[in-house]
């Protein structure tokens, strides 16, 4: 495709930063050139026009919380396989969690390890985490100076050896100190271990059993600590995949007092619910769990409140025989699996179609899944919106196609997802990365991303 003078997308349906309506949006260079009324922009000899008709135009979405694995665990997901995934479902922008790889983004070196096994295979834009554990508060610099986005914490057990989570209050204090003096955004994972370790652990297939050893207060505990240690610190921090409705107020009383804290949910949360989880369907265990109906309606409530900076996939995919789902001829043992959801592919349509059965616009889900995100790592102005200055990353989006998730027809490396079966509403018909289309057959063009 030639660009010559540009290329001008049209559509009725174009969510912009300020709403939706139809408009003409031109591209040069790979960015936004000109946002106009609809039909203002012409084509002639050296400009193409790409009219999408009642397709509607959306900014690429920026998934914040995606597990690639790669290197180390590439059998679980690798760059070429979660990018093309992204690709399809309309994320242009990814930033990948520092643990799951070996080795993880830990030090320098391993990051150095992870681009390079990400240069040149990526087919969409890769920003990268760094991670805070025991005793790598002294890299934390060097990381940042490096051009990690933040960096990941857990407060309870990862699930790897190599990625393990701060167990001491004063490593905690320790690591958001250092933190708040380089200006560093911290993402947690909140769950407090001494909850867990009291809760009831019931191996099986039942999915109620399941639930009862990751409560609710595993969370409100874990973010009051959290909370508190922010306070102290002065350190930002944004809580990861919240699941609990009881940590919306814990949220609210520490941003009146002045905590800088942002949080996010996901896809998952927002869809299913745990009354409607079949036993044995281990593609549905994440951590912290998926609960029910009243405590979604409440996440849904506060997302419409603009309680969350985010919604996010959280995709941590593993191999079919990690997972012992009992459609794939596993044990389906919700304790012994691994806990994570496969949804990078489908994200966009999950959330619209929760979200149009609520009210919610385009523009909404735009915010919710690009522009949000953007904000929250610093890329305001380059990604997650139609807008002058911006990357041309674009989705076109059938907001009225319904299909049924099949899973020989996503992208991640092992086909295991709890949306399989499921009819969903919007289809992702093209994207574009930089002007150009997104040809999952073809060469990779993504670039790997530092920080600002």
């Amino acid at each position: 495709m030639s660009l010559g003078d540009g290329v001008v997308f049209r559509s009725r349906r174009v969510a912009l930063p300020d709403g939706e309506r139809p408009a003409d949006v031109l591209v040069r260079a790979g960015r936004i050139a000109q946002v106009a009324a609809y039909g203002a922009l012409e084509a002639d000899g050296e400009r193409e026009l790409t009219d999408l008709g009642g397709l509607a135009l959306l900014p690429g979405l920026v998934d914040t919380h995606v597990h690639v694995n790669e290197p180390g665990r590439t059998e679980w997901e690798g760059f070429a396989s979660a990018t093309r995934a992204a690709a399809a479902g309309g994320v242009t922008t990814i930033v990948d969690m520092p643990l799951n790889s070996v080795p993880p983004t830990t030090s320098s070196g391993g990051l150095a390890v992870k681009r390079k096994a990400a240069e040149g295979r990526v087919w969409v834009d890769v920003g990268f985490w760094g991670g805070a554990v025991p005793g790598n508060t002294g890299e934390l610099e060097l990381l940042y100076r490096d051009g990690v986005f933040g960096f990941k914490s857990f407060l309870a057990p990862s699930g790897v050896e190599e990625f393990p989570h701060l167990a001491d209050p004063a490593e905690l204090t320790a690591a958001l100190t250092e933190q708040a003096r380089l200006g560093a955004l911290a993402i947690v994972h909140a769950e407090d271990p001494a909850v867990l370790d009291a809760a009831p652990h019931v191996p099986g297939r039942r999915y109620r059993d399941f639930l009862a050893s990751r409560p609710d207060e595993a969370e409100s505990a874990a973010v009051a600590a959290l909370l508190e240690c922010a306070r102290r610190t002065g350190a930002r921090v944004h809580l990861l995949h919240v699941s609990s409705a009881t940590v919306l107020p814990l949220l609210r009383r520490a941003r009146a007092d002045g905590v800088r804290v942002t949080a996010e949910t996901c896809p998952h949360y927002l869809t299913f619910l745990a009354e409607q989880v079949p036993d044995g369907e281990t593609e549905f265990k994440c951590c912290p769990p998926i609960r029910g109906a009243a405590n979604r309606e409440l996440l849904w409530q506060a997302l419409a409140d603009g309680e969350f900076a985010a919604v996010v996939s959280d995709h941590s995919p593993s191999t079919v025989a990690l997972k012992l789902g009992r459609r794939t001829g596993g044990s389906g043992d919700f304790a012994a699996a691994w806990g994570g959801i496969a949804s990078l592919q489908v994200g966009l349509p999950a959330v619209w179609s929760e979200a149009r059965r609520r009210g919610h616009s385009l523009a909404d889900v735009v915010r919710w899944m690009a522009a949000g995100p953007a904000d929250l790592v610093g890329l305001t102005g380059t990604k997650g919106a139609v807008a002058a200055g911006c990357d041309a990353d674009l989705v076109a989006f059938d907001p009225d196609a319904e299909f049924t998730v099949r899973p020989e027809g996503l992208h991640h490396r092992n086909p295991v997802t709890p949306y399989a079966g499921r009819t969903l509403t919007g289809q992702v018909r093209r994207t574009w990365l930089r002007g150009r289309p997104v040809e999952l057959g073809g060469e990779p063009s993504g670039r790997l991303l530092v920080r600002r």
